[in-house]
C-alpha cells in the first residue's frame, strides 16, 4: 500500500526511483529476517517467494508508469513505448495485478498492460489483430484454445516431478565437497559429477515454472500470437526454454532462456536504465533480489566475470569458425561443453548458500573458471558495448545490439 501511495503522490520524474527503493528495501529486510528465522533452510512455508514476485510487479508498474506519464514518446525505445502506462491504476486494478491467484505463488511477473488487457477480455483479440487472416483464408478471427499448450506443459511438469523424486534426492550438490569424494576423485571426474548434480538440481525449477505457466494458460492468459508456421503460441509468460537451456552454446544464451520473465524484469528496470556498467549492476540487482545468502553473491559476481570473458571470446574468435560447416560444428560442440561447465561452476554456490562450502568448492576446482576468465579479459580486446538509456524510438530496433551476442 505504501508503494500505491508513492505512485499516486510522488513526483512523476522520481516515481520509479522511490517505488524501487521502497520495494527492494522492504524485500531486503524480509530476506534478512529469513536468515534468522530459517538459518539457511529453505522451508515450504517460506514467504519470500511471493514477495519477490510482488516486488517485480511493483517496480515494473512504476517504471512503465514513469515511461507513460513522465517521458516523451521519442525518448522511449519501441518496447518501452508499447508497454508504457498512461494513467495511474485504481486501487482495485493495482491489487488485482499484484495479488491475482494465477501468479502470487510462483509468478511469473507480467506487464501491467498485458494483464489489464486479459482482465478486460482484449488479450487474445489484440494479438490476433496483428495477423492478416483474410490472406490465410479466414472469414473471421479464429478462436485459439490453450488446451493443447496446457496439456503439453502439464506433461513436462509430470516428467520434471518424476526426475525430481528420483534424481535430485540421489545426487545432492553437497556431495561434491565431501572430503572422501575430493580425496579419491580426480579433477576431470569431479567436473563430470558437477555437471550431473547440476542437472539433477534443475527439475524442481522446471516443475514450478512450467506449472505456473500452465495455470496462466488454463485461465486464458499467456497468448503471444501466431508464429511463421501459423501455430498459435502460448508462451507470453513462459519462464524457460528447456531445449535452448540444454543446448546453449554461450553463457548469454543460457541465462536468456532461464527464468525468462525475471531476466526481462531485470532488463526493463535496470539494464535499460542504468547510466553506466549495466551488466554489472544487473547482476548485482539479481543477487540482491534473490536474497542475502553469500552464495547468491558468489554466483552473480562470478557471472559478471564469465559473461564479460565469454563476450570477449565470441567477438574475437567466432568469425574464424564460420567459413565451413565442420569448423562451425566443432565450434558449437566446444562452446556447448564450456558453457555447460561454466554454468555448473557458477551456480554451485547458489545452491550451497554459505561461504565455507563455496570456498571449499572453489578450491577443489582450483578457481579455474575465475582464472581463465581473468586471463581472457587481459589478453583479448574488449569491444565497448553500445548502451543508451534514452534511445529515440525511431532509431530503436526490436532486436538491439544487446541481443546480438547470442
Amino acid at each position: 500500500m505504501m508503494n500505491y501511495g508513492i505512485m499516486n503522490m510522488a513526483s512523476i520524474p522520481n516515481i520509479h526511483r522511490y517505488s524501487f527503493v521502497v520495494a527492494m528495501g522492504y524485500l531486503t529486510l524480509c530476506h534478512i529476517s529469513r536468515i534468522y528465522i530459517f538459518h539457511y533452510g529453505i522451508l515450504t512455508t517460506d514467504f519470500s517467494g511471493p514477495l519477490m514476485i510482488i516486488t517485480q510487479k511493483i517496480t515494473t508498474l512504476a517504471c512503465q508508469l514513469h515511461d507513460g506519464i513522465g517521458r516523451q514518446a521519442e525518448e522511449l525505445t519501441a518496447e518501452q513505448n508499447r508497454l508504457a502506462v498512461k494513467t495511474r491504476p485504481s486501487l482495485l486494478e493495482y491489487l488485482s495485478y499484484l495479488l491475482n491467484f494465477m501468479s502470487i505463488i510462483a509468478g511469473p511477473c507480467s506487464n501491467y498492460k498485458d494483464y489489464i488487457a486479459f482482465i478486460e477480455g482484449r488479450h487474445v483479440h489484440m494479438k490476433l489483430l496483428e495477423v492478416n487472416w483474410k490472406q490465410k483464408g479466414y472469414d473471421r478471427l479464429p478462436d485459439p484454445s490453450p488446451t493443447g499448450a496446457v496439456m503439453y506443459k502439464l506433461c513436462i511438469t509430470l516428467v520434471s516431478l518424476i526426475l525430481f523424486l528420483t534424481l535430485t534426492k540421489n545426487f545432492p550438490m553437497a556431495y561434491i565437497i565431501d572430503n572422501e569424494f575430493l580425496d579419491k576423485t580426480p579433477f576431470l571426474s569431479r567436473l563430470g559429477y558437477l555437471y550431473v548434480v547440476t542437472q539433477a538440481a534443475k527439475p524442481k525449477y522446471y516443475f514450478a515454472w512450467t506449472l505456473a505457466d500452465a495455470v496462466n494458460n488454463a485461465a486464458g492468459y499467456g497468448f503471444s500470437g501466431v508464429d511463421e508456421r501459423g501455430t498459435f503460441r502460448w508462451d507470453l509468460l513462459s519462464n524457460l526454454n528447456i531445449w535452448n537451456i540444454e543446448t546453449a552454446t554461450s553463457f548469454k544464451m543460457y541465462i536468456e532462456n532461464w527464468n525468462i520473465q525475471t531476466a526481462a524484469w531485470l532488463k526493463r528496470v535496470c539494464y535499460d536504465r542504468a547510466p553506466w556498467y549495466p551488466t554489472a549492476l544487473t547482476f548485482i540487482l539479481s543477487a540482491l533480489w534473490h536474497g542475502i545468502y553469500p552464495g547468491y553473491y558468489f554466483t552473480f559476481l562470478t557471472g559478471i566475470l564469465i559473461t564479460l570473458a565469454a563476450r570477449a571470446v565470441r567477438n574475437s574468435c567466432r568469425h574464424y569458425f564460420l567459413s565451413s560447416v565442420p569448423l562451425k560444428m566443432a565450434y558449437d560442440v566446444i562452446t556447448w561443453v564450456v558453457t555447460q561447465l561454466a554454468v555448473c561452476y557458477t551456480v554451485a554456490p547458489f545452491v550451497m548458500l554459505a561461504v565455507e562450502p563455496t570456498i571449499k568448492f572453489y578450491k577443489s576446482m582450483y578457481f579455474h573458471m575465475h582464472i581463465l576468465s581473468i586471463l581472457v579479459l587481459l589478453v583479448l580486446p574488449i569491444r565497448p558495448q553500445a548502451h543508451s538509456i534514452r534511445k529515440p524510438q525511431n532509431q530503436a530496433m526490436p532486436n538491439s545490439d544487446k541481443s546480438k551476442d547470442k
